[in-house]
């Protein structure tokens, strides 16, 4: 190809996207359908990797990435390609300007050579915040903004995210992921937004929201997409990609609905579970992708595939003989978009089986409908995107102000052993040391600026470590470190002993590789040895001890809890999660998060907080087996919150009514702080054994040390509710334990 794809890309930039024929602005799907042949529908159908149309090897791209003119006309004349995805395959974060040629070059190249010039619709993992374009705005992980426990800013961040990846000419983002986390060992826990139904659907509204708004089209929003229906995240195993087992009536008890407050919410796609639940692979069930995702949810967008999910019905599930019955199983199931990525396959399979008779054009059309709705919806027919100039906030310090309040809310406090932290006084000698304590990467994890997130050179540029903002804090003088331990081997502790010695504070960083899905897959929750052991050794010197964790997951850490005298969670808290974490250390952030998990004690004691009461059942026989090490919800501050001037306005609850609890929060320590109020309730008997509690509502709340706060929560028949053994959500009659704070009252729905 030599300097030709250089020079038609060049050839092509000045040519404007508005090229799009008028008739294409204005027409109607069910014309524009009309006007298609087969192949055009098919194309519309399939999505390629960048890789396929990119200068280079698939996996092994030119660097920085640049289209293959001749490629991406075979994609597009040939093909009829209506998507395209991802940075390539092994391939790393894209400058803003790299971006906006290669989107400009796509659709300019369409226009070209495309019959009906049908925008393309790119799409891409941003995960938290738009980490494949560099200079972006990282935000936490999921789970870190769960631990935030205010919705507004999480819907904040979300909505940053959609601006930053749109000012990227990108309209479609893969994300957020709802799949509920309670199987710690999975991977891709970090993604989600913890264990409970309510949290995590209240979350994944405040996604939905801030990500596409009320309107998509509009140059500061893009497409949701909701990850990964349905069960993705529990597989028996906690293997990624692994057969899940769950029954009917669990699966709308527990995963549902954090996908359904999204469809209601408005989410545009969906992206499909690559595993298979009780032995059928989501891809090939009908029963879940249009009997339940369709008729029962309501669902009326684009459902896509994962990476190349199709064809691994024939090599990994071994359902289908070929990969022309796996696009038949798939299609007729209910796929309307396929993740090929790294081919044509799927265009050539699909095309021979509607031509034969094997896929009805009728299905065709709908799947097509749908995709052509969604690039209408988007506006891309109009503006496939808009210029840079619209974007002045792109990577803006006002941005990253929003990243470092996520981070600070999401921090959790543990354990603050008399009143150990913060740590106010500048004068005294800290000693830092752990694999966390002067890395970027294990603050940001996976999916940032590569897959994996493990190179370090497309880290964001003046974003700090922990060390590096603590040293901002004390000055280099008063900072010590050491790294004592990586992740997995333990330095000589005999020079970390004798360096740690001469400080007065020993602050040790824990964390874990960055990795996702099948890369991430792990055997034990148990933390490393070299790092229990550089806390074991430290702990010798009998000086005080902060303990801060940047995990993926929750990792076993009871063996050396009682060794240190604080805990600071900070999950992954992102870019300005160094920042974030110090802060928080020396006392100008009050910790405010609380856990949105329940960490287990030990690997195999995974038991959630919402658990029956048969799970309390001891070897004693008392009621004490639930012991975990932190209990979901849970979180300490720097100061103290009173709760007082209880008042329910009724104990009866009938059909139309509300129960109106009202109450007082009061800070009555000496420090500005959050509280979060959380209120629970426990079903005194019902025809499907109940939880022991289960959160209903919950509000967070800044006061100032002395002020008092009256806060309210209404509460409905229907939060009460369950999935009974006919798959019917019901209410039942009769008592409701109430508990907030350490306050109990019984009602009564009638």
């Amino acid at each position: 190809m030599k300097n030709r794809s250089l020079l038609f890309l060049l050839a092509l930039l000045h040519l404007s996207v508005t090229l799009q024929s008028q008739y294409n602005r204005d027409i109607s799907i069910d014309s524009l359908l009309k006007m298609m042949n087969t192949e055009e529908k098919v194309g519309q159908m399939s999505q390629v990797d960048l890789g396929v149309v990119a200068v280079g090897d698939i996996c092994n791209l030119k660097n920085p990435q640049a289209l293959d003119i001749d490629k991406l006309k075979l994609a597009i004349a040939k093909y009829k390609v209506g998507s395209i995805l991802n940075v390539g395959c092994g391939s790393g974060t894209i400058a803003m300007d790299n971006w906006r040629q290669i989107i400009d070059a796509i659709q300019n190249t369409n226009n070209q050579f495309s019959r009906l010039k049908i925008p393309v619709l790119y799409g891409i993992d941003a995960i938290h915040g738009a980490n494949y374009t560099m200079g972006a705005t990282l935000f936490p992980q999921e789970i870190g903004q769960a631990a935030t426990w205010n919705p507004q800013l999480v819907e904040q961040a979300n909505a940053i995210s959609a601006y930053e990846t749109r000012a990227s000419a990108i309209p479609w983002n893969f994300s957020p992921v709802l799949d509920l986390g309670r199987q710690p060992l999975w991977s891709r826990f970090f993604e989600t937004y913890g264990e409970d139904v309510f949290l995590a659907k209240t979350m994944a509204k405040s996604a939905v929201n801030g990500l596409q708004g009320s309107n998509t089209d509009n140059p500061y929003k893009v497409s949701a997409c909701m990850k990964h229906f349905l069960g993705y995240s529990f597989p028996l195993s906690g293997k990624d990609r692994t057969p899940a087992w769950i029954s009917d009536r669990e699966l709308r008890e527990y995963f549902v609905p954090t996908f359904q407050q999204a469809i209601n919410a408005g989410a545009k796609t969906v992206m499909i579970n690559s595993g298979d639940i009780n032995g059928t692979p989501v891809h090939a069930n009908y029963d879940i992708l249009t009997g339940l995702l369709r008729h029962e949810l309501g669902f009326t967008g684009v459902a896509v595939t994962d990476w190349e999910d199709i064809y691994k019905l024939v090599s990994v599930h071994h359902v289908a003989t070929d990969k022309k019955e796996a696009v038949k199983m798939a299609i007729m199931a209910g796929i309307d978009m396929s993740m090929t990525p790294n081919d044509f396959q799927f265009n050539e399979l699909l095309l021979e089986l509607v031509n034969e008779g094997g896929v009805p054009l009728s299905r065709i059309d709908e799947a097509v409908t749908r995709i052509l709705k969604l690039k209408k919806d988007l506006g891309l027919f109009n503006q496939p995107f808009y210029p840079l100039s619209m974007y002045p906030k792109f990577g803006s310090l006002e941005f990253s102000d929003v990243s470092y309040k996520a981070a600070c809310e999401s921090v959790t406090l543990l354990k603050n052993k008399d009143g150990l932290l913060p740590l106010e006084n500048k004068e005294e000698k800290i000693f830092v040391c752990g694999p966390a304590a002067n890395s970027l990467n294990l603050l940001n994890g996976a999916w940032t600026h590569t897959w994996q997130g493990v190179d370090a050179t497309y880290n964001t540029k003046n974003k700090k470590t922990i060390l590096e903002s603590l040293i901002s804090n004390y000055s280099k003088k008063g900072v010590s470190y050491s790294l004592g331990a990586s992740l997995d081997s333990l330095g000589d502790m005999n020079v970390i002993i004798s360096e740690a010695k001469s400080s007065d504070k020993i602050i040790i960083c824990l964390g874990e590789k960055p990795c996702t899905e099948i890369p991430g897959n792990i055997d034990e929750l148990e933390l490393s040895d070299a790092q229990k052991q550089l806390v074991l050794a430290l702990a010798t010197l009998k000086k005080p001890i902060i303990l801060v964790c940047c995990f993926n997951r929750p990792r076993i850490i009871h063996d050396i809890v009682e060794k240190v005298d604080a805990i600071l969670y900070g999950y992954l808290p992102g870019d300005e999660g160094g920042r974030a974490i110090a802060d928080c250390i020396v006392g100008k952030v009050n910790p405010s998060g609380r856990l949105p998990f329940t960490y287990p004690m030990a690997s195999n004691a995974i038991v959630h907080y919402d658990h029956k009461a048969s799970e309390d059942q001891d070897i004693d026989f008392s009621q004490n087996a639930y012991r975990p090490e932190f209990d979901f919800g849970f979180g300490l501050s720097y100061t103290q919150f009173q709760y007082s001037s209880f008042k329910f306005s009724d104990t009866i609850l009938n059909n139309t009514d509300s129960i109106v609890l009202n109450f007082s929060i009061t800070n009555s320590g000496s420090k500005n702080g959050m509280e979060v109020a959380q209120l629970y309730y426990k079903d005194m008997v019902a025809s499907i054994t109940p939880s022991v509690k289960k959160l209903t509502n919950f509000q967070k709340i800044a006061l100032n040390p002395g002020e008092t706060k009256e806060l309210r929560f209404i509460m409905h028949k229907e939060d009460f509710s369950f999935i009974d053994k006919n798959l019917k959500r019901i209410t039942e009659p009769g008592a409701i334990e109430i508990q907030l704070s350490n306050q109990k009252k019984v009602i009564y729905v009638r």
